[in-house]
């Protein structure tokens, strides 16, 4: 997979049933959201569009924020619709930390200021800023 140039993780596209793997980058494959089981496994679903959207990420925020609570981070990034900003607040009502890219700096600024406003996330940053501040959360732990 291309995103595997730019990361020290295993990239691969998820499979149902696959164990959650620290340092595993699990990409959802086309028209399948992608659900974390409370076990910290994954399922795949074909179940309705959200948000116009499968996979869709308020579907893998809500089940990952039930099997991994305050242990969460969520990033939202670039976006043109509001998927992932129900999905973030689960996650902040769970005590993870949310994190959104700054509208400014996002090409399509839709997903960020909808899960502002929804989400009330823990930080708005830019997107040259955001990799350092997880890399700098991982070397904390």
């Amino acid at each position: 997979m291309l995103l595997s140039q730019y990361c020290e993780g295993t990239v691969k596209e998820a499979e149902d049933k696959d164990e959650i793997c620290a340092g595993g980058i699990y990409i959802a494959p086309p028209n399948y959201h992608l659900l974390v089981e409370p076990e910290k496994s994954i399922a795949l679903s074909l179940e309705e569009r959200v948000n116009y959207s499968r996979p869709s990420i308020d579907v893998l925020f809500e089940t990952a924020s039930e099997a991994y609570g305050e242990g969460l981070i969520g990033v939202i990034l670039t976006g043109a619709n509001s998927d992932g900003a129900v999905g973030l607040s689960y996650i902040k009502k769970r005590c993870g930390l949310t994190i959104v890219q700054a509208p400014e700096s996002a090409e399509f600024d839709a997903m960020p200021k909808a899960a502002i406003a929804t989400a009330n996330p823990d930080f708005v940053l830019p997107l040259d800023e955001i990799g350092s501040f997880l890399n700098l959360l991982g070397n904390r732990g």
